[in-house]
């Protein structure tokens, strides 16, 4: 009798976990709650759901910021959630299409709310704003969304955009009128400003900058607006020592700029296949295959046939600029971490003079295809071990193998699956260690003299829709409007 007892007991509690999954996932989804776990956060951080938030997001570095203004008046970081997907290149979008995430100050208004998204819930960023249309930016229902898919969206995945769904309701539901996003490239340091100075992005970069330097002064979220084609800030009623607090930390963050390029930090620029997506995601797609976005149970997403997954290698294309901002080299890194990045440029500035990229004048783009064939004697060799990448911080463990530098899929890899060869850089793959616990010190790979050319097929059923469906705008993006981003 008791064991019936008790089993009645776990069917009924099995039950209502299954209601309460299903619950907010029909018409019902606005009302998403905020997980009990943030509600215990948010407390031990003296904070509550009805205070305005304000977000951040990075795209280097693949991570979204949720911010509380505290009873203080100053806003403290609430949660930092790592981001499942973005798509492009680092840069402002500028036309429709181009599959470029929007960067930029943006105001997210309880109209701009849509819980009937087809990417589960979402809210829209507000591009174009003024500053792109002053400079004549084209595109549209630019969002935050679930699905972990991105054809031009910042994309996080079910679980994660339902909490952050929550955050911006309540908030706004106290009488936030506007939830402000900055929408950055990379977190404002000396360090990423010295390595992207040279970059075609950087006047606009150094003006986005300006509004960060005073939120991070003041705590407080900048008065935006736009004038001559450029950002202002709080206009001409701010107070004048925190102008002058404001111009000091631009100083100081200027003069470790010049101290680090005289110490020798390369200019470069980072080109994606097609945007990126947090190392700890990458991990577990490495480890779980193709399949693994889909069927996580804790991120709750599935396939919208809007990303390229063939995109997803282990890191961006290092292109190294000579003081005119011309390309000489380009490498392939470990990751967009600093350290990776560094250390994929120095392993290459080792390497003998037959083994580096001659200078080009050509696009970016174009460098490898105006390289010398090798002979079959030149084999590439390995690169120097750089220092820990990001796949290592979130993975701590035992070491794995080191893949070898410059290695690439050939015609007799066919059979093993996509995600395996397309990310065989990865230091996980092949390691008796379950995944988890898997670290290895990552390896900087310099593209070899010609690029092996090998056309990787995409997982069938996802094949047939990127045959159908323009990458661009998908068919069935957002069952409230059309996408045209």
């Amino acid at each position: 009798m008791a064991f019936k007892q008790l089993a009645l007991v776990a069917f009924v509690a099995l039950s209502l976990g299954a209601c309460e999954e299903d619950r907010y996932r029909g018409s019902a989804r606005h009302h998403i709650p905020i997980p009990s776990a943030t509600y215990t956060l948010m407390s031990e951080k003296g904070m509550n759901k009805d205070q305005p938030i304000l977000i951040r997001s990075y795209k280097k570095e693949s991570e979204l910021e949720i911010w509380k203004r505290k009873p203080t008046g100053q806003y403290a970081l609430l949660k930092t959630f790592p981001m499942c997907r973005w798509s492009g290149q680092l840069g402002p979008k500028v036309r429709e299409g181009d599959r470029m995430a929007p960067e930029g100050f943006y105001a997210i208004s309880p109209a701009q709310m849509n819980p009937n998204s087809s990417y589960y819930v979402s809210f829209n960023m507000g591009y174009p704003n003024a500053y792109d249309r002053s400079h004549g930016r084209t595109g549209a229902h630019l969002m935050v969304h679930g699905a972990c898919s991105s054809a031009g969206c910042y994309s996080m995945t079910d679980d994660q955009i339902g909490e952050i769904y929550a955050l911006v309701r309540e908030a706004q539901n106290a009488g936030q009128k506007a939830v402000q996003m900055q929408a950055l490239p990379f977190r404002m340091t000396p360090e990423n400003l010295a390595k992207h100075r040279l970059d075609s992005n950087i006047a606009f970069w150094k003006n986005l900058k300006e509004g960060t330097d005073y939120f991070e002064v003041t705590g407080d979220e900048p008065q935006v607006g736009v004038s001559g084609g450029r950002y202002v800030f709080n206009g001409s009623t701010g107070d004048p020592s925190v102008a002058q607090a404001v111009q000091q930390k631009r100083q100081q963050d200027e003069t470790q700029v010049a101290a680090l390029v005289a110490r020798g930090t390369p200019a470069i620029k980072l080109l994606y296949d097609d945007g990126d997506q947090h190392s700890s995601f990458k991990t577990a797609l490495v480890a779980g295959g193709a399949d693994s976005l889909n069927r996580s149970a804790s991120w709750g997403s599935r396939d919208v046939g809007v990303s390229r997954p063939d995109a997803l290698t282990i890191g961006p294309r290092v292109v190294v600029l000579d003081d005119k901002g011309k390309a000489k080299a380009t490498i392939r890194a470990t990751s967009a971490d600093n350290d990776a990045v560094l250390a994929a440029v120095s392993a290459a500035a080792t390497e003998p003079p037959a083994a580096k990229p001659e200078l080009a004048k050509a696009e970016p783009a174009k460098l490898e295809a105006a390289k010398p064939e090798p002979t079959k004697a030149e084999v590439p060799k390995p690169a120097a071990a750089p220092a820990a990448t990001l796949l290592a911080k979130v993975q701590p463990g035992g070491a794995a193998p080191a893949p070898v530098a410059g290695s690439f899929t050939t015609a007799s890899e066919e059979s093993e699956p996509f995600y395996r060869r397309a990310l065989s850089f990865v230091p996980l793959i092949g390691a008796s260690k379950p995944a988890e616990t898997q670290v290895s010190a990552p390896v900087a790979s310099v593209v070899p003299s010609t690029p092996t050319n090998v056309r990787a097929p995409l997982p069938p059923r996802r094949a047939d829709k990127l045959r159908t469906t323009r990458l661009e705008e998908p068919a069935a993006a957002f069952a409230s409007q059309p996408v045209t981003r």
